[in-house]
């Protein structure tokens, strides 16, 4: 489909959905953002539900300001993804063992690694600017300091919630690996510290939603911001690689008399801010829940822990800012989802995936999740789709 244009106070939002299956609040967040007087643009996904703050599944394009909320706590979450030399044909029929290395390389929940993990021994990994990121954690804002040792340790690991480490299957029987993480805790305390700010600021009194206080340009609040910002989606990035090191290195173990070679890696922010121009305009573009779908960008879109998922190669549409969602997009609460479904449901939804099966993640059932295969239908004008996934592993926090 293309988009429908719904009227909002300082610019229309373009939407690529059926804006009457929108939910009321968030429907209410889309156009709270659209009175912000520094907007220029609202791109909205197929996966839009309601977020804290602002919509998940928003791209929100402004002319000299930035709202921390609509980038989110986790500040560069996103995805990677590789192909590999392996088949179908190379897996044990019990993947148990499988499953349980990657939950032993890559520490999952609150866990961190006992020691720092670095690039130095992975296999085709850059060490090039590892010791400048890790120098420029001193210029950082100083509420978050004493947290280093613990970011030094999550680096590498996955967290919880919605993310996931997967081992998956094409249409045509390869073995993809892929991922789904972002800045950890140290990127959620820099967000929380920047709201904070922000909703201080005597600017933003006046606004319909206070969550949605932006930094203005030329202003130290900003400086300060975009700082922490471009760091924290720097670490984001960096803990995706390593995370991919470590599963591939239990991959090369696991399958030594393959030999296994590895395509170069597709790897995606979704919840970022970019520096994009538009209509002869310098904007900031806020992704929250989306990805950039620039011409040939390769992006990833996920589905749940049962079904399957995309890659596909942005087609340039500029009436997204060049962006297509991040996933299927919740369709309920995970407090709803706790309510309406069992463990039991949760076998039965995840059969044939080897995973885990137990209370702790009901919230993440594939029932909670939009119909994936719906929400790629719903914006072929913003990317094509180059494979289809299906897990057969799926690690959770």
């Amino acid at each position: 489909m293309s988009y429908v244009e719904v009227p909002g106070a300082k610019v229309p939002i373009r939407m690529w959905t059926d804006p009457t299956s929108v939910e009321e609040a968030a429907m209410r967040q889309l156009q709270n953002v659209a009175t912000l007087p520094w907007i220029k643009g609202l791109a909205v996904m197929p996966d839009v539900h309601f977020g804290k703050g602002a919509t998940v599944g928003s791209v929100i394009a402004m002319r000299g300001a930035v709202c921390p909320a609509a980038v989110g706590v986790d500040i560069g979450c996103g995805m990677s993804a590789v192909k590999t030399s392996l088949t179908a044909n190379d897996l044990p029929g019990d993947l148990s063992r499988l499953r349980s290395k990657i939950e032993a390389a890559i520490p999952v929940g609150r866990g961190m690694h006992e020691e720092p993990v670095g690039p130095g021994g992975f296999h085709g990994m850059a060490t090039a600017g590892w010791e400048d990121f890790w120098g420029r954690f001193d210029g950082v804002a100083e509420a978050v300091k004493f947290r280093q040792s613990r970011a030094v340790k999550q680096m590498g690991t996955l967290g919880s919630g919605n993310h996931f480490i997967e081992f998956c299957l094409d249409e045509s029987g390869s073995v993809w690996l892929m991922l789904h993480s972002g800045s950890r805790n140290i990127g959620k305390e820099l967000a929380d510290h920047h709201i904070g700010v922000a909703q201080g600021l005597p600017h933003n009194q006046g606004l319909v939603d206070r969550d949605l206080a932006v930094f203005v340009a030329d202003t130290p609040q900003m400086a300060a911001y975009r700082n922490d910002l471009f760091w924290a989606q720097e670490y984001a990035k960096n803990n995706r690689a390593i995370m991919m090191g470590l599963f591939q290195d239990v991959v090369r173990k696991e399958f030594k008399k393959a030999k296994v070679t590895f395509d170069p890696v597709i790897s995606c922010h979704h919840n970022y801010v970019s520096e994009e121009r538009y209509d002869g305009m310098d904007l900031l573009v806020t992704r929250k829940g989306a990805i950039r779908a620039g011409s040939g960008d390769f992006g990833i879109i996920p589905g749940s822990m049962g079904t399957g998922s995309y890659i596909v190669k942005g087609l340039g549409n500029e009436a997204s800012f060049n962006s297509a969602s991040h996933g299927a997009g919740r369709r309920m609460s995970r407090g709803a989802a706790k309510r309406r479904f069992s463990t039991k449901d949760l076998e039965d939804q995840t059969r044939g995936v080897e995973c885990r099966k137990d209370s702790g993640v009901v919230d993440e059932i594939p029932a909670a999740y939009k119909p994936i295969e719906q929400v790629i239908d719903q914006q072929l004008d913003l990317v094509e789709v180059v494979a289809k996934l299906k897990q057969v592993i799926c690690v959770k926090g």
